[in-house]
């Protein structure tokens, strides 16, 4: 009889899965004949172990991110942080009134990431055609360039254009802000103020000179920058940009203006190759002018020729011709070996020299020293330097600058040349006095001049609006005025300067007209035409210098036919622009007189005549010096506005 309980499964069948697992994990003695398994004990250590792998790996992050997390966040900032320039803009430059001379202006640059924009290559031909430049010329430049992840494409050009290059939305190019200079007066002022390079540094003039002031000190920032190279995120700001220090010059922007208008006008006139003109300040030193042809346009950088970049009023050496004489009548008065009235005799306008011969333009007979000045007699001048010592006569032209740098702290300037007494032949004083075997710059002239209405008193040139140049008193001041009156006799009838006259002015100049010295030795027919002057003369205000290089003899050279008309079309403009009071109104009204007079003649009206009325005795005045007596006609207008 089978005893077996129905509800047990067979000895050899299948056993169910859930009994299975309730053998697993029932506690008990183990099967017949198998291992002995603690439940329990598996499931603690197996849950132990995976605890501590957890918490292994839980300190490790911990060491990673908070205790030893150097390496892998400089790996992270390599790879996404950089540390970006902030531009400076350079300071402005302005005229003695604030009226801008050069300003910086913002433009973009646009640059590339070379590695990442060759992976995207079959965009450089947009790329090219947005630069507008040949797409094989611009792979050539990324390729020669494929390791880098920086290069420029193209400089400082107009953010609307950049944004135009941008928006083509190409890998890997990119734009950055600079500053651009810009020169309002463009070609008027280019070789006072030269230029900036592409990196916005001063290349030449006073951009140059004082660029450790203009440039400012550029920022930095930190920011956060995607796989493209886009910021995304400005993350800290090291170091703000510390703009550059804006500079007031002694420039007058009028004057420079005239200045140039007149010497480009003379070039024309007589075609001269080139020529300068300067315009100093008398009492300050102060470079009021300073002009020279031919120039260049500063806003399109650098020019094709070095030839036109030369700022010729303080780096090109001219012998100064008969502009010498001055000083030495000067020397001659403070050595009290002649006073304005001595007689010399220079007929008959030759002078044997050695081998040489001295010669005037024609014999003037016996004049007064005043008179050497007044018809330019280079017989009276070596006459009078004869009887000086060498020594005193050398020391004397070097207390008036010649020989040295003038100081104003201008690149590029020269000093000049004039020889120690040992160096001389026998001829060397006797045209040195008259203006040859020695060289000076347009600068260097002006100077001496300015000296000479300054009361003796010699005065570094300076550029920069309040700085005093140094002050050297280098002629008696009594002695500077003889000298002002004698060389006033130049422009007034006779003198070889009338051209140079200024209705209402007193007008004190000399001219001057140098031959050209030949490479190959000795003089040419070539000249090179001066003429220095002051004004006005019983209170002078400026000092002015015109360098008139190389114009056709045939349209003339002589100093007071090319040079004196632009010294009196400029100081003309600049006595009124500055608001100088006249010192000559008798001439003045004089002239004013004779045109009404002709004005009511042409109109057919009778000028009135003017009753003689009793009038007590006035005692008769004695009339200054150098003072006209009013014509009739002008004495009637005075008289009947006077009623």
């Amino acid at each position: 009889m089978n005893t077996r309980d129905p509800r047990r499964p067979p000895a050899h069948g299948p056993v169910p899965l859930q009994a299975r697992i309730r053998a697993l994990f029932a506690s008990g003695p183990a099967r017949r004949g198998g291992p002995r398994y603690d439940v329990r004990t598996r499931v603690a250590v197996v849950g132990g172990t995976l605890g501590l792998c957890a918490l292994a790996l839980v300190g490790r992050a911990f060491d990673l991110q908070v205790l030893n997390n150097d390496f892998y966040r400089q790996q992270g900032d390599a790879r996404a942080l950089r540390e970006v320039a902030i531009p400076a803009s350079r300071g402005m430059i302005t005229d003695r009134n604030g009226e801008p001379l050069a300003v910086s202006t913002p433009v973009e640059s646009v640059w590339a990431n070379p590695q990442e924009l060759l992976k995207h290559s079959d965009r450089v031909p947009e790329l090219a055609r947005a630069l507008g430049v040949p797409a094989d010329y611009l792979l050539r430049k990324l390729s020669a360039r494929s390791e880098k992840e920086f290069i420029y494409l193209e400089r400082r050009i107009n953010p609307a254009r950049a944004k135009k290059i941008l928006a083509h939305g190409i890998p890997g190019v990119h734009t950055q802000r600079e500053y651009r200079r810009f020169y309002p007066q463009g070609e008027a002022l280019a070789h006072v103020l030269g230029f900036t390079n592409v990196d916005d540094r001063g290349h030449e003039g006073l951009e140059l000179a004082l660029d450790d002031a203009l440039r400012g000190k550029p920022g930095a920032k930190r920011v956060v920058r995607d796989g493209r190279g886009r910021t995304v995120q400005a993350i800290d700001l090291l170091r703000p940009a510390e703009p550059g220090q804006d500079i007031t010059l002694t420039i007058d922007r009028r004057i420079q203006y005239l200045a140039f208008r007149e010497l480009r006008g003379a070039l024309l006139r007589t075609g001269a190759s080139s020529g300068s003109i300067v315009v100093l300040d008398v009492a300050t030193g102060e470079v009021l002018a300073m002009a020279n042809l031919p120039t260049y346009n500063p806003n399109v950088g650098r020019a094709s020729s070095l030839d036109v970049m030369r700022n010729r009023a303080v780096t090109d050496l001219v012998e100064p011709g008969s502009t010498m004489k001055p000083l030495t009548i000067a020397a001659a008065l403070e050595a009290k070996l002649v006073t304005p009235d001595t007689l010399v005799d220079v007929s008959p306008g030759r002078m044997a020299l050695g081998r040489y011969t001295i010669s005037d333009h024609k014999n003037y007979g016996i004049q007064t020293v005043t008179g050497l000045i007044t018809k330019s007699s280079n017989i009276g001048a070596a006459k009078l330097a004869a009887r000086m010592e060498d020594r005193y006569f050398h020391d004397f032209i070097e207390r008036f600058g010649y020989g040295a740098r003038p100081g104003s702290g201008f690149p590029g300037e020269v000093p000049g040349t004039l020889q120690q007494p040992a160096q001389w032949s026998g001829t060397t004083k006797a045209t040195m006095s008259y203006g040859y075997g020695l060289s000076a710059t347009p600068l260097q002239i002006a100077r001496a001049y300015a000296a000479l209405g300054n009361g003796g008193v010699l005065v570094t040139p300076t550029f920069v609006k309040g700085h005093r140049g140094e002050r050297t008193q280098v002629l008696d001041a009594g002695i500077a005025h003889d000298v002002m009156q004698m060389m006033r006799t130049v422009t007034e009838p006779g003198g070889t300067a009338t051209q140079a006259a200024i209705l209402g002015y007193h007008v004190a100049g000399k001219t001057g007209t140098a031959r050209k010295f030949s490479d190959t030795g000795g003089y040419t027919r070539r000249y090179v035409s001066f003429f220095a002057g002051l004004v006005p003369v019983e209170n002078p205000r400026f000092s002015m210098t015109v360098v008139i290089n190389d114009p056709d003899p045939a349209k003339g050279y002589f100093g007071g036919l090319v040079s004196a008309p632009v010294f009196k079309n400029v100081m003309d403009g600049a006595l009124r622009l500055m608001d100088v009071a006249p010192d000559d109104i008798e001439t003045w009204l004089a002239v004013q007189a004779e045109a009404e007079a002709k004005r009511l003649k042409a109109e057919g009206v009778a000028i009135p005549a003017i009753p003689a009325t009793p009038a007590a005795p006035v005692e008769a005045q004695p009339r200054v010096a150098g003072q006209q007596a009013l014509p009739p006609v002008a004495a009637a207008l005075l008289q009947g506005a006077g009623r």
